[in-house]
């Protein structure tokens, strides 16, 4: 049996996407793996599930990452969606809404696409 337990991005600027994804999602550090050469920090929700967000810095890395097509993204329900839309919004990191769906994505600081969905039945 296998379980979810973290994902990777890899971030140009650690500190600009650690406060893009407290303001935008509320996500903390939770752990951190500081070397010379790099430092992964593993961000969570506050224990409301185990997975975490892992981004891991290159200390060395100048150019931004290529991140091709951008044919996968993370996805994060929201308990107040028109709440976390219009802090989106405000924040000006929504990059794309699919009405009919009723959902939309965010873009972080490195290009990366995260899907605000809400919150259920299942």
């Amino acid at each position: 049996m296998f379980s979810f337990n973290h994902f990777n991005f890899n971030v140009l600027d650690l500190e600009k996407s650690l406060a893009f994804y407290k303001e935008a999602l509320g996500l903390e550090p939770v752990r951190v793996n500081d070397k010379p050469e790099f430092t992964i920090v593993f961000l969570g929700d506050g224990g409301r599930t185990n997975f975490r967000l892992e981004l891991t810095y290159m200390k060395d890395r100048t150019e931004p990452y290529d991140l091709g097509e951008i044919e996968y993204h993370l996805a994060m329900q929201a308990e107040d969606f028109e709440a976390a839309h219009k802090k989106h919004e405000e924040m000006g990191c929504i990059c794309f809404e699919n009405h009919a769906m009723g959902i939309y994505f965010i873009e972080d600081p490195d290009g990366y696409w995260i899907e605000i969905i809400p919150v259920r039945d299942r």
